[in-house]
């Protein structure tokens, strides 16, 4: 059989559970990659003598990591290519 015959196969419910599951938690991981970036760019007052420890400017780049890999895992989970090689 070729490769194109393979793409063209529809998905077992067992797949389609798969996807649903890794779809909702990237969803879930994204947003809370994206809120922990918020936590540590915009530190409350409860929050701050936590992070005042730290350097102010490897605080702020790892709020920017947070939200692009938090930006990153909501896009897989939209773009669902999971069993795609």
């Amino acid at each position: 059989m070729a490769l194109e015959e393979f793409e063209n196969e529809p998905l077992s419910e067992r797949q389609k559970g798969m996807i649903r599951m890794r779809s909702i938690t990237n969803y879930g991981m994204g947003a809370f990659m994206l809120l922990a970036g918020f936590f540590f760019m915009f530190p409350t007052r409860y929050t701050a003598h936590f992070i005042d420890q730290y350097d102010p400017t490897m605080i702020k780049i790892f709020a920017v990591v947070c939200w692009v890999y938090g930006a990153f895992r909501i896009y897989r989970g939209y773009k669902k290519n999971y069993f795609v090689n």
